[in-house]
């Protein structure tokens, strides 16, 4: 049976059409990766099988028992109360039960009717079930582990949703959403807010999720590995393929070259009849032959070719040549308050590098970039640029830089004003703005459509070395490709932060890792150092496979040499790291023991005091309730024992820098 079955559905806004008779069936299992241009209808679709939007013709059919969980890219519900109540309270029949059952415990304790106190009992029994069995579908620690996934330390689970940033709160609601395990989950872009820690926390989740999913991400790697089928909005309309993103394209390109020789053969045969009408009409002996023909021509359904969609198309102008070195960072520190993020670093980037910047939120990425940038100073060192560079800096939150009153190409020739209105036009052209549409005041654009005016105002004047905070961010899938593709011939030096795994993948020479108030500088790719973590630490986690493309390093590769060179210091490093984290790591491991034990005594008793018999012999059901208090009790001192132990770990990683 289905889980949603949309069914001719059609939506106009104003005079564009959105939808056009679509048809979509979702099936329990299904992972559905949504793709198409920005403005295509990905987000509108969701937000019709949610019910947010009803559409003008045609029907939403939801199973009567389908639960759906859906992420907008921008989060807006207000919660109260603390981040960890908050993912608790997302399941709404646990703390209505809780409620009744301290009302209905308190009754009891003050009644000395018989009678009272049997109903009172089975009321009690029944309500014990119902906890229990929401305990084993969402347990208190899974709500814990899910939000330390996503992030958070464990001091935040009692900060009140409401004094979280933007960001974090969109992590919040994330963890609300995992929490709920829906039959059906709509993620929008659910990485936009991530660090790459987080990121490939999700990727791990989501591949044991077993519910039915639905993603738009313009991460491609991120979407080959969770998705099994691909629905697209493309010109023709609504089209579904088999396989992840990668068999789309291929399967796409095969179709198009496909339908397009057909459509050359078949205008080859139109040509030949309309020779041979033209020559053979007027003679008798082949008027017949020459009546058919017209005739054929007549029914003939012309074979429409796909209209291809614009894409954003760029390549960089030769770049004028620097010094060696781009950038000397010599004992720079940085800290807000008491908050420290660094100290201490040491840091050259040579000419023609391509260095990531990753680390989790509220490390200091953004900071790095912006002092390079020369926004703001460190606290100590200092920070000097080398012999003619030119740096171009494409800011994270870059529609706050744009001035909403200037139009398109207004804003883009501010950058370069010394050249003509026509090229700026050309360059606006290659990033989706032509005709009318560069005319536009930057008030009335979408995210999307921002993101791409600062694109074209940085890459129109790229400098030789570009600094670029997230700029994958509002691009849709393809678009964030053909960026990658036109920074994969920059003939400068790059420095960037992203969570986009794809992005980091292809371009990154080096990497750049802010923890532990360090920066690990590792001479490779992101897969190769975090293979290298793998090895080093453990960390199951960080290396997300897909089964089908999973690839042993080359021993001989570079990576490989340096490692072999440093194994005696690593392997001191390895030990170093299990001597401290090894007594942590056994508290923690008996910690969990316990948990365990004292929840299947817990599930025991309440098993017992599920049966309304018990309640009627007081000597069996007050030595139950009471154990059924100590277990609690017991339960709550270890799951307070349990973070303890994360903390103690987290605060033993920070002080080693890992």
């Amino acid at each position: 049976m289905s889980l949603v079955t949309a069914i001719k559905v059609s939506l106009n806004f104003v005079e564009r059409q959105i939808f056009n008779q679509i048809g979509l069936q979702i099936n329990p299992g299904d992972r559905i990766g949504l793709v198409g241009p920005n403005g295509s209808g990905k987000t509108t679709l969701l937000r019709v099988i949610m019910g947010k939007i009803t559409p003008d013709e045609g029907e939403i059919r939801i199973a009567g028992n389908c639960r759906i969980g859906y992420l907008a890219q921008d989060v807006q519900e207000a919660v109260s109360g603390s981040l960890l109540q908050s993912v608790l309270g997302a399941i709404p029949q646990r703390l209505k039960l809780e409620k009744n059952l301290k009302k209905a415990e308190r009754s009891l304790e003050k009644s000395t009717n018989e009678l009272d106190q049997n109903t009172l009992g089975k009321q009690i029994a029944n309500i014990h079930q119902e906890i229990n069995r929401l305990k084993l579908e969402f347990p208190h620690h899974e709500a814990e582990k899910i939000l330390l996934g996503l992030g958070f330390d464990v001091p935040d689970f009692q900060k009140p949703v409401s004094e979280l940033s933007g960001g974090w709160k969109m992590r919040a609601a994330l963890a609300r959403l995992l929490y709920q395990k829906p039959d059906l989950l709509l993620l929008d872009e659910p990485t936009n807010h991530l660090d790459m820690p987080s990121v490939r926390w999700l990727e791990t989740f989501l591949q044991s999720f077993k519910g039915a999913m639905i993603l738009v991400s313009h991460d491609r790697e991120f979407l080959n590995r969770q998705i099994h089928r691909i629905v697209s909005f493309e010109t023709e309309g609504m089209r579904s393929y088999s396989g992840n993103y990668d068999f789309y394209l291929k399967a796409r390109r095969e179709e198009v070259k496909s339908l397009e020789n057909k459509a050359r053969n078949q205008e080859q045969k139109v040509k030949d009849a309309q020779k041979f009408i033209e020559r053979f009409r007027s003679k008798a002996n082949k008027a017949r032959q020459a009546q058919s023909k017209i005739k054929l021509l007549e029914k003939m359904a012309l074979i429409q070719t796909h209209r291809r969609e614009k894409t954003i198309r760029f390549a960089f102008p030769p770049i004028p040549r620097s010094g060696g070195e781009m950038v000397a960072i010599r004992d720079v520190s940085k800290w807000f308050g008491d908050n420290i993020l660094y100290e201490h670093l040491n840091l050259r980037v040579t000419r023609g590098e391509r260095i990531a910047i990753i680390g989790s939120n509220g490390c200091g990425k953004t900071t790095l970039l912006r002092a390079i940038a020369g926004e703001l100073k460190p606290d100590r060192g200092e920070i000097v640029l080398g012999h003619k560079i030119n740096v171009a800096y494409f800011a994270q939150h870059h529609s706050d830089l744009l001035n909403p009153q200037k139009t398109v190409v207004e804003e883009v020739y501010q950058s370069v004003p010394g050249v003509s209105i026509g090229f700026v036009r050309s360059v606006c052209g290659a990033f989706l703005f032509s005709g009318d549409d560069v005319d536009k005041p930057i008030s009335v654009l979408s995210g999307g459509e921002r993101a791409r005016v600062s694109l074209a105002k940085l890459l129109v004047k790229p400098g030789n070395f570009m600094l670029m905070d997230e700029p994958t961010n509002h691009l849709d899938i393809e678009s964030s490709e053909t960026l990658i593709d036109a920074l994969s011939g920059y003939g400068g030096t790059l420095l960037f932060v992203s969570h986009n795994q794809s992005f980091v993948n292809r371009l990154a020479t080096k990497i750049w890792d802010i923890r532990g108030r360090e920066l690990i500088e590792y001479p490779g790719t992101l897969k190769e150092y975090y293979r290298h973590l793998v090895e080093t630490e453990g960390n199951i986690h960080l290396e997300p496979q897909n089964p089908s493309t999973g690839r042993q390093k080359d021993p001989e590769s570079s990576a490989g040499k340096n490692r072999k060179k440093d194994k005696r210091k690593e392997a001191e490093q390895r030990q170093r790291v299990h001597d401290i984290l090894a007594p942590i790591r056994k508290e923690l491991e008996q910690t969990e023991t316990a948990i365990s034990q004292l929840e299947t005594r817990q599930k025991e008793v309440e098993n017992l005091l599920a049966d309304p018999k018990v309640f009627e012999d007081s000597t069996k059901s007050v030595p139950l309730l009471t154990e059924h208090k100590d277990v609690s009790r017991k339960l709550e001192s270890q799951l307070e024992r349990w973070e303890g132990c994360h903390n103690k770990m987290a605060d033993a990683k920070a002080n080693m820098g890992i």
